[in-house]
């Protein structure tokens, strides 16, 4: 009886390790995972995040509803480490790791950098916890953007790019 009991836990404990180490595979996700990162005036920028797909649905205003705080992406919160003090917008953001969170609208995005960077999605969100928040210009792109891309480029530009909306600040 005692050995049913052991095989029992034991093929249990087994399932469930199985279970926990099929789930931590983040490149099968319909959202796979990426990271972006270059290095501006000496200061490395990454940007940890993950790729939702359009999939034929209106992104901006229906999926991403206008005026509510957005994970910007999908899954965990996507974060921002800078590896020293930078300038974004005339404002500084020490060196450290943020959340990056976003709040869309049809002309205007306000970017947030929070302190809370590894959460799950905007759900513990809290604008107590906001470092430094920006406002940037929509720009329309001329191509649908199918996958949800964050680029950072050389010269510290950092674009946010879905569907046919964009938005660009700068990371100084």
């Amino acid at each position: 009886m005692k050995s049913i009991k052991t095989l029992t836990l034991f093929s249990l404990a087994v399932a469930t390790v199985l279970s926990v180490i099929a789930q931590q595979d983040k490149s099968q996700r319909p959202s796979p995972p990426a990271q972006v990162s270059a290095t501006v005036n000496e200061t490395k920028i990454t940007i940890d995040y993950s790729r939702p797909s359009k999939k034929g649905r209106v992104i901006f205003g229906e999926l991403v509803e206008y005026g509510k705080v957005w994970r910007t992406g999908a899954n965990e919160t996507t974060w921002m480490e800078v590896s020293k003090d930078v300038t974004i917008d005339g404002k500084t953001l020490k060196a450290g790791k943020y959340g990056l969170f976003t709040i869309p609208n049809e002309d205007e995005w306000t970017i947030i950098f929070n302190k809370k960077w590894n959460g799950w999605g905007a759900y513990d969100y809290k604008k107590s916890e906001d470092v430094l928040r920006i406002n940037v210009p929509t720009e329309e792109t001329d191509e649908v953007v199918e996958v949800f891309t964050i680029d950072v480029s050389e010269s510290g530009e950092v674009t946010l790019a879905w569907d046919q909306t964009q938005v660009v600040f700068s990371v100084e």
